[in-house]
């Protein structure tokens, strides 16, 4: 018997169905980076390969009692924050993670899949922008996520560049900003990593691979949250993260009629599909 030597990462996330979101997902890719999930389920999603239905929140005395225990039992490397299902959820995973204040945080709440829920939408977007950005590490979202929670702090009507947002989530306290899809004028698309004093790495796609895809947001995160646990910094973190998801993605599967799920265990033996 021997003492575990793997990271450690803490991750927050439903349960899907299908293994190309949440906690399924970030299982594999963090195995596949030499890392160990202790995992809490924020809900579960009714779902295919084609669209998400529905989630069902767990209850957030549930996952309070989950986190601590784990966290009281083993220090964790790193903490990975995906989609939480209410705002009870995230005023206590919130209280959470400011008691470890030292250890990486990586925020992925958004998921495009997801049914839109009208205002209750709203205010959980508002509670995530006041509790949880300020403790992250970094804050990954796209470009038109990043639009849409601009909303918490510009006056209605108004504009602004994805540096300016950029930089209104970093004075806030957090780390980087990570802006995924941003658009060229030629077309082209890149990853904006930026950090309190501006824009600190792009990182443009190698291909535009035809997809349509489920799940390459929470592949890349996934990755990004484990070669840090790993002791990478966000820049070079991010790097390895995007090269690990373009594989994933040129080899990804089709298991039913819908999407393309991201193959994350493309490098190992007879992994093709």
């Amino acid at each position: 018997m021997q003492n575990q030597t793997s990271p450690l990462i803490l991750t927050f996330g439903p349960a899907d169905p299908v293994g190309a979101l949440g906690i399924q997902s970030d299982v594999t890719v963090f195995a596949m980076h030499g890392c160990h999930a202790l995992s809490v389920v924020t809900g579960l999603l009714v779902a295919d390969s084609a669209r998400v239905d529905d989630i069902q929140p767990t209850d957030h005395s549930l996952v309070v009692e989950q986190a601590r225990m784990l966290l009281e039992d083993m220090p964790v490397a790193a903490i990975k924050v995906g989609t939480l299902a209410s705002l009870e959820q995230i005023a206590a995973v919130a209280e959470i993670v400011s008691d470890y204040a030292d250890v990486p945080l990586v925020l992925d709440p958004f998921t495009s899949s997801l049914p839109d829920c009208g205002p209750r939408d709203d205010d959980m977007l508002t509670l995530i922008h006041q509790l949880l950005v300020p403790q992250a590490s970094v804050f990954m979202l796209s470009q038109p996520e990043l639009a849409r929670l601009a909303d918490c702090w510009r006056d209605p009507g108004s504009i602004a560049t994805v540096a300016e947002d950029a930089a209104e989530l970093t004075g806030l306290g957090c780390g980087h900003v990570l802006v995924t899809g941003v658009g060229g004028g030629d077309g082209s698309r890149c990853n904006e990593l930026y950090e309190p004093d501006g824009l600190a790495t792009a990182l443009p796609w190698a291909q535009l691979l035809p997809g349509p895809f489920v799940g390459a947001g929470n592949t890349l995160s996934a990755a990004l949250v484990a070669r840090m646990a790993r002791g990478a910094d966000a820049a070079d973190a991010l790097s390895g993260a995007q090269d690990y998801l373009t594989g994933t993605l040129a080899n990804a599967c089709r298991f039913g009629m819908g999407r393309l799920v991201p193959n994350k265990i493309f490098r190992a033996p007879g992994a093709a599909c």
